[in-house]
């Protein structure tokens, strides 16, 4: 399995480290945004709550899938490779190139969000509409700057960056307590009936609450930056998830408690109208802050996970060999983190409501998680053939709730297409493109080699 350059890759990361990635890679903006857009497609509490516990327990199942996934097969890039290892190195381009798409579009919307709570804080004479894309854009060079230092800089970072942001979670969990709340008020704002709607409604929350869930599995990519890895990244994608789902369902219950129901779905600053009924608008200033250095986090957990993508697609040769470079004192891969970064400055421009985005991403995060939790019967499967290794975790109740999963995320999709079938037409245009792309790549690669040579 080990290649000349996985082997390039020296564990620097600490079980503690993995497990704020994990966290990081999951906990975004979206906690604080999509609880209203959740309230606003169920209509009534009892399938907002509904929601939110479901995608708890398939999140929970999924997570303990690829931790069975990540023991199985921890490389650098696992994500990628996974892919190209279980079926075919097209189709794991296929997969991956829409899914660094939609991660980079991921970090440019939560990163524009963060920007609007704080540039009436940084900027206050500039116009907010200027303001905004500029530290927008600032935020990103710095993260990039302090991630070029190297990936032990980067894992300190993002622990003190979790750290804040889980801080400020817990601050508006804690709101229940001294908050008297407005959970009593009268719903007006209910529209579903029948219980045919009641499912629609119910389906159409998939969209918000699994993006807010997703991310994940992105820990497959750090399987040679930690030691021992086959124990290492199933106890920390188990812990990360267990503070995931705890955090996720308290907040939210506090959100309804506080808010009301009806209050929730109509606020698109959560975090702002909760501490202000804490503490009053003397607490604007804390939340802007807090939320900026939360999209910090999210951001800095992309820089650190997507370039082993590229790393494990250049060993395919389905990315130029400079995608292959990795600073052997720092761990980095300077040129695939300048192209990421990049990339994700050029899909600021792209990017127009937060509704959007979550069905481009859905679509797209779906696909993957799909095929990649399909994985664990192709390497059940040679496994019985080729021996099973002693020192694997195994996921109890298969293949029962890998198909669970994978029947979910079916869902997700089927969500996407009611909700915007342009989305679900973009995605599945962007994921057959990869076929022609991928052949192209590879063509242009070898010819250069040629040439070189």
């Amino acid at each position: 399995m080990p290649t000349e350059i996985q082997s390039k890759i020296k564990p620097q990361l600490k079980s503690f480290d993995l497990t704020m990635i994990v966290a990081g890679l999951v906990i975004g903006m979206g906690i604080f945004r999509a609880p209203a857009e959740v309230a606003q497609k169920a209509g009534a509490p009892s399938i907002f709550f509904l929601a939110w516990i479901t995608g708890a327990v398939v999140s929970f199942i999924g997570a303990i899938t690829f931790a069975e996934i990540g023991s199985r097969y921890p490389v650098a890039g696992g994500f990628y490779k996974l892919l190209s290892h279980c079926y075919h190195p097209v189709f794991a381009f296929m997969v991956n190139w829409v899914v660094i798409l939609s991660n980079a579009g991921a970090m440019a919307a939560v990163a524009l969000m963060g920007a609007d709570y704080i540039a009436p804080v940084l900027l206050p004479s500039v116009a907010h509409a200027t303001a905004v894309p500029m530290i927008t854009v600032s935020s990103i060079v710095i993260l990039y700057v302090l991630n070029m230092i190297g990936i032990r800089t980067s894992a300190k970072l993002m622990n003190g960056l979790m750290f804040v942001k889980l801080g400020m979670l817990a601050l508006l969990i804690s709101a229940v307590f001294f908050v008297k709340g407005n959970a009593g008020q009268a719903v007006s704002i209910v529209e579903v009936r029948s219980p045919g709607d009641m499912f629609k409604a119910f389906l159409m929350c998939f969209i918000p609450v699994f993006f807010t869930y997703g991310g994940y599995q992105q820990t497959m990519n750090f399987g040679k930056d930690i030691a021992n890895a086959r124990k290492t990244m199933p106890r920390a994608i188990f812990y990360g998830i267990a503070i995931i789902l705890i955090v996720y369902l308290s907040v939210n219950y506090s959100f309804y408690k506080v808010l009301g129901f009806e209050g929730l779905a109509q606020s698109s600053t959560i975090a702002a109208d909760v501490t202000g009924m804490m503490f009053g608008q003397v607490a604007y200033k804390l939340v802007a802050v807090t939320m900026f250095l939360s999209v910090m986090a999210y951001v800095n957990v992309g820089l650190m996970s997507n370039p082993r993508v590229y790393l494990a697609m250049a060993e395919d040769k389905v990315l130029p060999p400079i995608f292959k470079r990795v600073n052997q004192k720092t761990q980095v891969q300077e040129w695939a983190l300048s192209i990421f970064c990049g990339f994700i400055i050029v899909t600021l421009h792209f990017l127009s409501s937060f509704q959007k985005i979550l069905e481009h991403v859905m679509f797209f995060d779906s696909i993957g998680f799909i095929a990649a939790a399909a994985a664990i019967f192709i390497l059940r499967g040679r496994a019985k053939k080729e021996g099973e290794p002693k020192d694997i975790f195994k996921i109890k109740g298969y293949p029962l709730l890998p198909v669970l999963f994978i029947l979910v995320y079916l869902g997700v999709n089927i969500s996407v297409f009611y909700a915007n079938p342009n989305a679900a037409l973009t995605g599945f245009v962007l994921f057959v493109a990869g076929i022609p792309l991928y052949y192209l790549i590879k063509f242009a690669v070898s010819r250069k080699k040629e040439i070189t040579n």
